[in-house]
């Protein structure tokens, strides 16, 4: 039976922010998993920089965290070690462009003994009073960057939609703790929603401000969130310049990315006629091809002089 929350997490015991504040949000994001993009992640930092608050939450990472298999950095200088960066996973009280308070639970995803980090969870929302949970996600998807970005809404109560599910049926998929979590707080009585960004695969190992930004606008509607976004738009727009720049000197390149516009446009035709998603009149790049044209265009995006248009 996992261990009582209070093992894993401390909790501060007064927080004079909150009195009286009737809703709460908490915005979770993990990273480790649905991170493709670092959108998520971005989308974190973007809510940090609004203006720090204090920490008013800390999880004992070393109950949940694989050393060995994500290794923290640590810097050697010249004859010893020094600077161990050491893996945190911490709630901070936030307030939004309009100063209504929030909180940002960020860190890396657990690795392991994901039921007690959810009670642990549970205890933070209970104590601190949270009426709902937001989390941000973004995974690999095979679709274009000049479509517009798609983002799976779910949520553990129907009610907390806001916008319609671009799937259809069951799909058996990877877990997580944060998708454990939503059905946990389900369980539990607390509302939980989330949003996941689709992230077109040949982006996802580079900074895609883009998809962050599609997160945030979906925050502030699900979260009730006021949310300065000048700064990571334009930050977004840089980064789609310099893509652009790039597939337009790439000729070989910009033919896969058509072929996904065209397999793109097939869906979407397809599910506004109710017709098969499958799409199998429309011819896709192998996987043989992707690779290849895309490990070169990462490669170049990665070029000193390109460091700009990463977001």
């Amino acid at each position: 039976m996992p261990d009582a929350p209070n093992r894993l997490v401390h909790i501060v015991d007064d927080v004079p922010e909150l009195e009286g504040v009737d809703e709460l949000t908490m915005v979770l994001v993990l990273t480790g998993f649905l991170d493709a993009g670092q959108s998520a992640e971005l989308g974190a930092q973007h809510l940090r920089e609004l203006g720090e608050g204090p920490v008013v939450a800390t999880f004992d990472v070393d109950q949940l965290h694989d050393y060995r298999a994500r290794r923290p950095p640590i810097a050697f200088v010249q004859d010893h070690y020094e600077g161990f960066e050491a893996p945190r996973l911490s709630v901070r009280l936030l307030r939004d462009t309009g100063g209504t308070p929030f909180l940002l639970l960020t860190g890396p995803e657990p690795d392991i003994r994901w039921e007690a980090f959810a009670l642990a969870v549970r205890e933070v929302v209970e104590r601190l009073g949270v009426t709902r949970v937001v989390s941000l996600g973004s995974v690999p998807m095979a679709v274009p960057h000049t479509r517009p970005i798609a983002v799976t809404h779910h949520a553990n109560d129907s009610s907390l939609l806001t916008g319609r599910s671009p799937w259809r049926g069951e799909l058996r998929v990877p877990s997580s703790a944060q998708a454990l979590l939503e059905v946990r707080l389900g369980e539990w009585g607390h509302p939980a929603l989330g949003y996941v960004a689709h992230v077109p695969h040949y982006l996802a190992q580079m900074a895609y401000p883009t998809a962050s930004l599609s997160l945030l606008e979906n925050l502030e509607i699900g979260g009730r969130l006021t949310i300065d976004l000048t700064t990571l738009r334009s930050a977004a727009e840089e980064c789609e310049q310099e893509v652009a720049r790039y597939l337009t000197s790439h000729a070989e390149v910009q033919d896969v990315v058509t072929a996904l516009e065209q397999q793109y446009d097939s869906f979407q035709r397809a599910e506004e006629s109710g017709a098969s998603l499958l799409a199998s009149d429309e011819p896709l790049p192998t996987g043989e091809d992707l690779g290849r044209q895309f490990e070169q265009f990462l490669a170049g995006l990665d070029r000193p002089d390109n460091e700009q248009g990463q977001g």
